[in-house]
């Protein structure tokens, strides 16, 4: 484990870039099959999700490196009550609602868009499915994230895209089957 810890101490961008874009693609390939997709995915298209998942976790990066500012910002000018930065709960839940109310809009745009352009499509259907994940799934998840040490915070937040994944071909799943 030490050897983890190190890697994402020296080189935090670029560990983040390796978790994000193995366990994001894995979970965006994992749901394509367990949603009964009979689409195959070239090795090309396979690395465009890799980097896509690359350059989205830049910008996750420096979103849990600033709503723990902004948050300790706003317990600093009383706008939200001193227990926001000394019960570990209570920040992590403000850290999560702040990050995903905000920024988890816009990358879930951003997301779609890059999708959008390596795999060659129009697809915005279901963006309303895409942003109540950010209150039924990702909330929760963060709150659970950011109350971990900072060192395995990101690693997480890796996981818990595959695991969205998951979730989200099981629902697919289960309303075809209803249908």
């Amino acid at each position: 484990m030490n050897w983890y810890l190190n890697f994402v101490r020296g080189y935090p961008f670029i560990s983040a870039m390796i978790q994000f874009a193995v366990l994001g693609t894995l979970g965006d390939l994992v749901s394509k099959k367990l949603s009964g997709s009979k689409e195959s995915v070239s090795m090309s298209l396979f690395l465009s999700k890799m980097l896509v998942w690359a350059v989205l976790s830049i910008f996750i990066k420096v979103a849990f490196i600033g709503f723990e500012g902004f948050v300790n910002t706003l317990v600093l000018n009383r706008v939200l009550p001193e227990v926001f930065f000394e019960k570990a709960f209570l920040n992590a839940l403000a850290r999560s609602v702040a990050m995903n109310l905000q920024f988890g809009v816009f990358l879930v745009l951003f997301h779609r868009l890059l999708d959008n352009i390596v795999e060659r499509k129009r697809n915005w259907k279901k963006l309303d499915s895409a942003f109540l994940s950010l209150l039924w799934f990702w909330i929760p998840a963060h709150t659970v994230t950011f109350m971990l040490p900072k060192d395995y915070q990101i690693g997480l937040a890796a996981l818990w895209s595959f695991m969205l994944g998951l979730l989200l071909s099981t629902f697919a799943r289960s309303t075809r089957e209803v249908e």
